[in-house]
Order: structure tokens, then sequence, then C-alpha cells
């Protein structure tokens, strides 16, 4: 199993204090997953829209997560009653509990497309910055056991990584669990009202804590925004990180995402059973927890760059068998459609984010002291535009080879193409920094 983070230099109670608060805002992340498996049934049969509807919805949604670069900004220089990240966390977590309660209260027939597109834009944005403040907390803390004589750099900053992946992968096991048991008896709304009072609990519990009480490290954090924004651009003069975060935003953004298609396939043409869609969710959440196990025990002294680009292989891999499950050569060969849902299509979900835990390692090591915060919002703000664009390349493709809610004979031809471009990333991996570099450059911080 993987241990818990390294406590901190200045005794066990600060250091377990703040592995409280880190371990329920990602489990909090990963729980997410419960309300947004809701909407796509919500959307589905209770505003009947077609597959691209659905889709687009899906990632304009995600709009406000291109914002997070500000929030870090922001949260790093602007200080609320002393404090930059409990603050912040907690005006995220008010803000999702707001806008799932809307949601959960409004009826189905008085609530049209554009209320349902402003209270998910709501949501996201207080995801957005509860997330940037969690992931600064975690940035600041890895790079302060990194700089530790005690501890091994790598070993450090990846056990902490690994630490709040499990937390959040036990999040996505249960809410994925619990919304695909449940939807069906209870119904979609039921959903968004048990996460409004899950992040109502969250806001409740952060709202007792003191940053001062988590030993968080020092940073320079209080000098303005004006300087903070010239300490990220210091940063990002750096090709190594510069380079690197294009890198894994192109590897995103060139892939079109075919989920809306693939979800309508699924529950409409093969009326496979939303407990099935969830138990497939549970079984990608399991991977991503097994993952971080893995990763942790065996794979931390693989190159990053080598391990990235073999994840990226591998999920064109999972698309082609993709377009073999849609043209029926699984089902001829006597695999039922159920199980292939559960197994390949869970695994292929998370695939994608395999690559973020070794490569956030890798953005840790190189970040410099001060603007942790900032980086690592705009390597997820940089992540969400690219599953943005990745989202709207499928809607056009999609609409290009013909698929629509009743007609999916075009759907092998785009699975084809979807794997095709996830190759082409691996081509320009060297724009990802070797692990020495890495490591160079954090001596000379």
């Amino acid at each position: 199993m993987v241990s818990s983070p390294s406590p901190s230099p200045d005794g066990g109670k600060d250091s377990n204090l703040m592995r409280r608060i880190l371990v329920l805002g990602f489990w909090v992340q990963g729980f997410r997953c419960l309300p947004w498996m809701a909407i796509n049934f919500f959307v589905k049969d209770g505003l009947n829209v077609d597959p691209s509807t659905l889709q687009l919805l899906q990632n304009s949604a995600n709009l406000p997560m291109v914002g997070k670069p500000l929030y870090g900004v922001v949260s790093d220089a602007v200080y609320i009653f002393g404090q930059h990240r409990i603050p912040y966390i907690a005006i995220g977590a008010f803000l999702q509990a707001v806008s799932w309660l809307a949601i959960a209260i409004l009826s189905p027939s008085g609530i049209s497309i554009f209320t349902l597109s402003l209270c998910l834009l709501l949501s996201n944005l207080g995801a957005s910055i509860a997330e940037v403040a969690n992931d600064a907390i975690v940035a600041g803390i890895g790079k302060q056991l990194t700089m530790s004589p005690k501890t091994s750099q790598s070993s450090s900053s990846g056990e902490l990584q690994s630490f709040v992946w499990i937390a959040s992968s036990a999040g996505g096991v249960l809410g994925n669990l619990l919304g695909g048991i449940a939807i069906n008896r209870y119904g979609a709304q039921a959903m968004f009202l048990i996460f409004s009072l899950t992040v109502a609990l969250q806001l409740f519990v952060t709202i007792t804590v003191h940053e001062s009480s988590l030993n968080l490290p020092k940073s320079s954090s209080g000098v303005g925004i004006r300087k903070q924004l010239s300490e990220l651009s210091v940063a990002l003069q750096k090709p190594e990180i510069a380079y690197s975060i294009a890198w894994l935003a192109a590897s995103n953004a060139i892939i079109p995402a075919l989920t809306g298609t693939m979800f309508f396939y699924q529950t409409q043409y093969l009326n496979i059973n939303s407990s099935v869609l969830g138990i497939s969710k549970v079984f990608g959440q399991a991977a991503m927890l097994l993952w971080s196990i893995i990763y942790n025990c065996y794979l931390k002294s693989v190159p990053s760059k080598k391990l990235i680009a073999a994840i990226q292989g591998v999920m064109a891999v999972f698309m082609l068998s993709d377009l073999l499950f849609v043209k029926g050569v699984y089902r001829n060969m006597g695999v039922p459609d159920s199980l292939y849902v559960i197994v390949f299509s869970g695994l292929l979900e998370v695939l994608f984010f395999f690559k973020i835990l070794p490569f956030n390692i890798l953005i840790a090591q190189l970040c410099p002291s001060g603007c942790e915060g900032s980086l690592m919002a705009l390597v997820a703000s940089a992540n969400a535009l690219s599953f943005i664009v990745s989202g709207y390349l499928g809607v056009a493709l999609s609409s290009f080879v013909g698929v629509t809610g009743s007609d999916f004979s075009g759907f092998p031809q785009a699975l084809l193409i979807q794997a095709v471009c996830t190759l082409l990333p691996i081509y320009w991996s060297s724009c990802i920094p070797d692990d020495k570099q890495a490591k160079t450059s954090t001596k000379k911080e």
C-alpha cells in the first residue's frame, strides 16, 4: 500500500490536519462524478437532446476550468483574513453547493438548457477555485519535502501526489457506484441533492480550520498580483516548463472526443443499463487507484517521458478496440456488450488521466518556489482547455461522419480517425524533459 506522505518538519499534529484537509478536498473532487453521471441521463431523458448537444453542454460547462491560472494568481497573491488557501476552498464549496441545489429543486419541465448551463458553469467555477487551492497546497508541501535533506526528492513528492490521487480515486469509486445503482431508483435530481449536501459539509469543515494550523510553507505570495504574474512569466520562460505544458495540452486537444456519442450508442442503441455504466466507471476509478499504487511502488524510477508516451500509445490501442466493439467483433466472439463496457470502456475513460500523475510530479519538480499555485493552475487550465477543444472536435467529427441519435453507421470511421490522432503526439514527446533535467532545475532554485 501507499504510505501517507512524510510529516511536516514542525510536527505530526499539523501534518495530520493538513492530510485530513487534503483527503476531504480531493475526495470531493473525485465524488463530483456522481452529479455529472446523473447529468448525462437528466439531459438525455429529461430534456431529450441529441448526442452533439449533450457533448457541447458537457464541454462548454468546463469553460471556468480555463480560468484556473487567474484563480491561482489571485490565491497566491490575495490573502483573505490572513489566509490564501483555505478561504478559496470554502468559496469553491459554497458555489458548488448552491448550483447543484438549484438544479435539484427545479422542476425538469421548468428548466431550460440555458438555465442548466448557467448552473453547471457556476458549479465548475466553484470546483475550479477549490481545486486550484488544493493543488497549490500539494505543490507547496511537495516542494518543501523535496528540498528537505531528510527525504528523497522523488519519493517525497511522489508519495504526496499518490496520496491525494488515492483520495480522489476513492471518491470517484463511491460516486460512480452510488450513481449507477441509485439513479434509476431515486432519479437524477436526488443525486444532485446528495452532492450539494456533501459540498455543504466540506464548506462547514473547511471554515472551522485556520490556515496557520496547517503549517504550510512560506512563500513570496503576499507581494501582489502583478509580482505573481511576473514570477509566473519567468517560470514559463523556462523551455522545459513551457514545452512540457504545451505537449500535454496538444496531446489531448488533437484527439476528437466522442464521449457523448459513445454514451448514446451504449444507452440508446445497445440499451445498456445505467447500473452497468456505473460499474464501468467504478472499474475505471479502481484502475486509477491501482495505478497510483503501482506508480508509487514500482514506476517512480521510470523516466517520465517514456511512461507518458507509453500511456499515449495504450490509449490508441484501446480506441482501436472500441472500433472492433462497435463493429460487433467482440459480440461475435461471445463477449457480452456489458462486459466490454465495464472493463474496456471504464479503462479507456481514465487512461486519459493516467499520464497526469507522472506529469504533475515532473512539473512540481520544475516549479520555482513562490508560484506553485499559479503554475499548477496553468497546467490544469491547459488540460481543461485541451479537453474542451477535444470535445468540440468530437462534435465536428460526429457531424462529419453523419452520426445522430438514431444512426451510428459512421461511428466506426470516427473511432478510427480518433485512434490515429491519438498516436500523433508520441512523435513530439521530445518536448517533455528528462527527469535529470528536472532534478537539475530544482537544485538551482
